[in-house]
């Protein structure tokens, strides 16, 4: 990333330097928020709980939920296969057989 910029992001009161493109600098603000809104979910009012406890299940939390949603994009991709093939099929039969 030689275009880089480090960006401040502070999550579960500890600061962090990440260098990110400005193009990509409001996604990783907005994923920072998430991640520190999970976590502080996560610890609820247990400070005693250790900051690497709460980053692991926050992790696994959000990679459970980013794996569902590929397997519900991947559903709705094989039915709107599906659904296409047999659009094509009905056309095809209602055009005839191909002229050449």
């Amino acid at each position: 990333m030689s275009d880089a910029q480090p960006v401040e992001v502070r999550i579960l009161d500890r600061d962090y330097t990440v260098g990110v493109t400005a193009a990509e600098r409001d996604s990783l603000l907005a994923a920072a928020r998430m991640l520190d809104a999970r976590m502080r979910e996560l610890r609820g009012n247990n400070r005693v709980v250790s900051l690497d406890r709460i980053a692991v299940l926050a992790a696994l939390n959000l990679a459970h939920e980013l794996q569902q949603a590929r397997e519900e994009r991947d559903a709705r991709e094989r039915e709107l296969a599906r659904t296409l093939d047999a659009l094509h099929r009905r056309l095809d039969g209602m055009l005839g057989p191909a002229q050449d």
